[in-house]
């Protein structure tokens, strides 16, 4: 199994407060992870630190062996990110958007157009190409943000709560899109509170709490480590954060 990410002894957080600690992964190529853990459990801070937000403590981070510390503007470019809220500008139209995209990861104007075209059909967005998103509903929004992060078809996919605004019919979408492109050949890391989801689609998980990541594996991995046999992810979500495990 290719190994496309790597997260090492990672220790951050805001400024020399440690939020996570120890942290410590790789993803491997073609496979969608589930990052899993209670609010505050550290998994937002491990994602600003995978995107070079945050300035690690201690640790390394490297995609395709291109490290983020010697590397960024390359380590950035084979990355994606859709946040849990959309950030969108108010003064940009939605065919605005896919173009500033294509130019920050230096995609020609017509492949990304040809990349979006498909995926504006399955929003049900192509009629609103001059359309500013200020108007847009907030899962409007959220569909321009995954337009824009699938058409980049990097290395690595980072999703962080993608359902949320999101219709049922949304939810399919971006399930799918994330199917194709594991199915392509790439990583994706998804962190979602939403475990049947999460243990439906993703092949392995990462299981945060108070700043550490206390499991790692796929389902199976993880009914052995805690000696829960045909468990649901949900179940062992609520055996490893419940009071019995501080």
């Amino acid at each position: 199994m290719t190994m496309t990410v790597k997260v090492t002894n990672l220790t951050g957080g805001y400024g020399n407060q440690p939020v996570i600690h120890n942290i410590d992964f790789e993803l491997p190529k073609g496979v969608i992870t589930g990052l899993i853990g209670l609010n505050g459990a550290g998994k937002s801070t491990t994602i600003k630190h995978m995107l070079g937000l945050l300035r690690p403590i201690s640790g390394e981070l490297s995609i395709d062996g291109v490290s983020l510390s010697t590397q960024p503007y390359e380590y950035r470019n084979k990355l994606s990110y859709i946040p849990e809220s959309p950030v969108l500008y108010e003064e940009l139209t939605l065919q605005e958007h896919i173009d500033m995209t294509a130019m920050a990861y230096n995609i020609p104007l017509d492949s990304a157009m040809e990349r979006a075209l498909p995926l504006l059909k399955v929003f049900r967005l192509e009629d609103k190409l001059k359309a500013f998103p200020s108007h847009f509903s907030k899962g409007m929004k959220q569909k321009v943000m995954i337009i824009c992060a699938f058409i980049v078809e990097p290395v690595l996919h980072i999703i962080d709560e993608p359902f949320l605004g999101l219709d049922p019919l949304g939810i399919q979408s971006m399930l799918d899109l994330m199917v194709e492109a594991r199915n392509a050949g790439r990583t994706v890391l998804m962190s979602t509170h939403i475990l049947t989801t999460a243990e439906k689609y993703c092949d392995r998980f990462l299981l945060m709490h108070h700043g550490k990541l206390i499991a790692q594996g796929t389902l199976v991995d993880l009914q052995e480590q805690f000696g829960m046999e045909h468990a649901s992810l949900d179940e062992i979500y609520i055996h490893v954060t419940g009071d019995s495990h501080e």
